[in-house]
């Protein structure tokens, strides 16, 4: 071992004693104590390749050469002056020839003295005399051509030495930059996997954040759309408050659709939203697609066509609700932003690459305008002079939902002639599948709302039926959530229809209304306290209720995935807001009803068990109910007038923190009045502050218990 870290090496102070330590070299691993960090390969060192590595010249021991401990002895014992005059190229070369020429010189001398003492002894006597004499010309010219040649030699020497130590350092300089360039590589890739990191940390916080908050705005907004669905199926026909409700449902439908949007944008950019190719029948699929645009282009008197070229395959291996994402969004902005002409899809398949092209006669993008359109809450200078309605986010969708089928869409439009927007793809044309779908899958084909919820996102175009009731028995269905609001709303919009609805506010009391009811059908919120909706769903599966349908119902959109569905053994999901249309087109494919749309006039089929219209059945039981829940609170009697003064005073502060929990202990302290409680918690779910004083005012519970309500939260 040469220089190793007890002989001038460089050990790494932060071993523990006997730790093992992997070297650079033989990659083996050895204890802390038989290695060193080498400069050379700024890493960890063993002793065994130390001494055998030749090619670092010693770097881990300074000024451990010959030439150089030379030098630093001249240095030490000549004044300054001599040695910077020795220190220089013919210094070296000098100090070389004269050690040559004193090693000559010696190696002759020998030879002459030797071949003298021979003559002497063994020599003729007549010459002994004058052997020196006779060897001295020879030996001189001999040393002369070997002096010659150690001062040729000397300087070649001393130039290839120079040559060499310059190489070696410059060599030795770039080698170190490069060390210095590898390590700023390394420090940048650590930066920017710390930044990737951070960026995907903040990119799921994000993702959570939008989760969240889609789910804490969907449960009020449920509130108010199902709520103003339901007053404005009761309101008259251009009565004093049908503007106002249909106004306040058009901008629940405008912030469900924003949304929708930012949660499908924050799905695809956190790589959660992911393909579901299946059989398709493409003409069917082309044909869907243009009724469902038809009736928006007749409301604004445009004309709509629907062209091919080429030889469009009969099935395809596509994803086709995303695919119908795609043409919808391109659709309702042709729609939206054209007030005279029309617009067409033309679909042009060659080779299994589809071609779809939107083209439209209305306002034209600007040039400036073309990149920035497909930005989030970006819109066209023309777009934001425009009256329509939008959120802002369907290119974006769009765009990205493209690329992530694996095609590019493109655009052209010229300013007050139109816009053309092109989507070209591969899609897979297959044969004919020897077994059709099945009607779940044929729903998810054709558009059916509620099998899956990006399937209301994609389409703008939702169905609208006025429903009156169904024809057949009567129905009865569960409604589960641990929320009293949201399952009023449910059954505000499911009792008119002439349904038996049944309500239970958790999962243990979901179990024993199954098996006390055996309803038709279970409407399930996901996320409840003691036992969530996928687990009280395989409950009830355990229970051996295998054919009631189980439709999911719940805020957090997330949670609609297949493999979620499939491990409850769930039939679908509805999203909140619950859209009614979506409501009875789920509950119309599981329970195969068949709608009534008009109420006079009905078949004997359509009546209930009496003979009764079931919407009239609906609300006569209605007014029972309410009848009953007045003559349970006047039997209760006046609250306790510390509840009633302490909840005066918070519901006059505002405090709704407060008053939940103090409502809640009144209620627990006094069992008695639990009628009264239930209606002073519903007021505070609805933020009803001002009607919460009213009812803790005297005899006002007595008097009207149920005002503005549609039903008693408990069956």
């Amino acid at each position: 071992m040469r220089h190793h870290a007890d002989q001038g090496g460089q050990p790494a102070t932060d071993w523990a004693p006997g730790q093992m330590v992997a070297c650079s070299v033989c990659e083996n691993p050895f204890e802390s104590e038989d290695m060193a960090t080498c400069p050379a390969y700024d890493a960890p060192i063993c002793s065994l390749c130390c001494t055998l590595e030749s090619r670092c010249h010693d770097r881990c021991k300074s000024r451990s050469r010959a030439a150089e401990q030379v030098s630093d002895g001249l240095a030490w014992m000549l004044p300054v002056a001599w040695f910077q005059r020795i220190n220089f190229r013919v210094g070296h070369y000098l100090v070389v020839f004269l050690s040559l020429a004193l090693l000559l010189a010696f190696a002759l001398g020998v030879v002459y003295y030797q071949e003298g003492v021979v003559n002497h002894v063994f020599g003729h006597p007549d010459v002994v005399g004058d052997t020196p004499s006779l060897l001295q010309g020879p030996f001189i010219k001999v040393f002369a051509l070997l002096l010659l040649a150690a001062a040729v030699c000397s300087w070649w020497v001393v130039l290839a030495s120079e040559s060499r130590r310059m190489a070696q350092d410059d060599s030795n300089r770039q080698n170190q930059l490069l060390q210095l360039e590898i390590d700023a590589h390394r420090r940048t890739d650590a930066a920017l996997q710390a930044a990737k990191e951070l960026a995907e940390a903040a990119n799921q916080a994000k993702t959570r954040y939008v989760a969240g908050m889609t789910h804490e705005l969907r449960t009020p907004l449920n509130s108010i759309m199902g709520y103003a669905q339901i007053l404005l199926k009761e309101e008259k026909p251009n009565g004093p408050r049908q503007g106002a409700l249909t106004t306040i449902q058009r901008s629940g439908e405008h912030l469900m659709a924003l949304i929708d949007g930012l949660l499908e944008l924050a799905r695809i950019e956190a790589g959660r939203l992911r393909l579901d190719p299946s059989p398709v029948p493409f003409r069917e699929f082309l044909d869907d697609v243009g009724r469902m645009v038809q009736p928006q282009a007749e409301a604004k008197q445009l004309r709509f066509e629907l062209k091919t070229r080429g030889r469009v395959p009969e099935w395809v291996q596509v994803d086709a609700k995303r695919l119908r994402q795609i043409l919808l969004n391109l659709l309702g902005n042709a729609v939206r932003f054209t007030d005279k002409g029309g617009f067409t899809l033309t679909v042009d398949a060659r080779r299994e690459v589809l071609r779809f092209e939107v083209t439209d006669t209305g306002i034209g993008i600007a040039p400036q305008d073309m990149e920035r359109i497909f930005l989030p809450f970006e819109r066209g200078s023309a777009g934001r002079r425009s009256s329509e309605p939008g959120t802002g986010l369907g290119l974006t969708i769009t765009h990205l939902l493209t690329e992530l089928m694996g095609g590019e869409l493109s655009v052209n439009s010229t300013m007050g002639q139109g816009s053309t927007f092109s989507v070209r793809m591969y899609v897979r044309e297959i044969a004919a599948p020897v077994q059709l779908p099945s009607a779940a899958g044929a729903a998810g084909a054709a558009g059916v709302s509620g099998t899956h919820v990006a399937g209301r996102a994609a389409s703008p175009f939702l169905r609208h039926r006025p429903v009156t009731g169904y024809a057949g028995p009567r129905r009865t269905l569960l409604v589960v959530d641990d929320q009293p609001l949201q399952r009023q709303m449910l059954a505000g919009m499911l009792l008119p229809l002439g349904f038996v609805v049944r309500e239970a506010a958790s999962g243990s009391e979901c179990l024993e209304s199954v098996h006390e009811a055996c309803p038709d059908a279970v409407l399930l919120d996901v996320s409840m306290d003691d036992m969530d909706g996928w687990s009280t769903s395989r409950a009830i599966r355990a229970a051996g209720f295998t054919d009631v349908p189980v439709i999911m119902v719940s805020a957090n959109v997330f949670e609609n995935r297949p493999e979620n569905l499939a491990a409850a053994l769930c039939q679908a999901f509805v999203a909140k807001p619950v859209m009614e249309s979506e409501l009875l087109d789920t509950l119309a494919l599981h329970l195969q009803l068949e709608w009534i749309s008009e109420l006079a006039g009905l078949p004997g089929h359509g009546h209930g068990r009496d003979g009764e219209v079931p919407a009239l059945a609906a609300m006569a039981a209605m007014a029972d109910l309410r009848a009953e829940v007045q003559a349970e609170v006047q039997r209760e009697g006046d609250l306790p007038p510390d509840a009633v003064a302490e909840l005066s005073q918070l519901a006059r502060m505002g405090h709704i923190q407060g008053l939940r929990t103090r409502l809640a202990a009144w209620a627990e302290a006094s069992p008695e009045h639990q009628a009264q409680w239930r209606l002073l918690q519903r007021s505070l779910d609805d933020f009803d502050l001002d009607g919460l004083a009213e009812r803790l005012a005297p005899a006002s519970l007595a008097e009207d218990p149920v005002e503005d309500t549609l039903d008693e939260p408990q069956p």
